[in-house]
């Protein structure tokens, strides 16, 4: 049996019948879903990149859901004398559980697949909300981070304390940094937009299931009232 050809049919309750397709989509969309946001997890989400007048080419950190790559080691040593403290000392307990997390959540839409009511997009609501919040934690870590100046190093004194740019261009002192988003993040943000094409067609596919199930139960309450 091929499961893809039309002629193949799911009965519903109500004697109706829908081409197994129909409910084979969805499944097939929230899992892709589930692959992408995993995939994610492994590739940088952030970063930043550092100019300063003895390195004109730049000094780059990438962010990875669970680790820095780079110059990190570099630009801690630039930024011991404005008093900030090392890069890796922001986000710890993020990166700690950000592994673990990303697969639950991949989980979570996994077992969406085997639920065919409502509670599918309830399942589906962390994997959705993921992206604003690695982003409004992000900016809170840089808040963090640039208000944590320690006024008795070499320049400390001399500088406000200030929030790093989260995207795009900003500047502190003769220090000129780029920041953007990197492919992880997006393939979080591509994750989001598939989980939402999924559920719009598992409602369409179970929506009637339900809706045929109310009917018979309505029709045997009837019949039972009746007798």
């Amino acid at each position: 049996m091929n499961p893809l050809a039309t002629d193949v049919k799911v009965v519903l309750p109500d004697g109706s019948a829908r081409p197994l397709l129909r409910y084979l989509l969805p499944s097939a969309i929230l899992m892709l879903a589930a692959f992408l946001l995993m995939l994610s997890m492994f590739l940088p989400y952030w970063s930043m990149t550092l100019f300063a007048p003895q390195y004109p080419k730049g000094l780059k950190v990438d962010v990875f859901v669970n680790q820095l790559v780079g110059d990190v080691q570099e630009i801690d040593a630039l930024n011991h004398y404005l008093g900030m403290p090392p890069l890796d000392e922001g986000g710890q307990l993020e990166r700690q559980i950000s592994m673990i997390g990303i697969v639950v959540l991949g989980f979570l839409l996994i077992a969406g697949v085997f639920v065919h009511n409502k509670w599918a997009a309830v399942l589906a609501i962390p994997a959705l909300t993921f992206p604003f919040v690695f982003l409004a934690d992000l900016y809170w870590i840089l808040y963090r981070y640039g208000h944590s100046i320690d006024p008795n190093s070499a320049l400390g004194g001399a500088i406000e304390p200030f929030t790093p740019t989260l995207l795009g261009e900003g500047a502190i002192a003769q220090f000129r940094t780029t920041s953007q988003l990197e492919l992880g993040f997006w393939l979080a943000v591509a994750s989001l937009v598939v989980v939402l094409i999924g559920l719009y067609f598992h409602r369409a596919a179970y929506k009637p299931v339900m809706e045929a199930r109310k009917a018979v139960n309505r029709g045997r309450m009837a019949v039972i009232s009746n007798q």
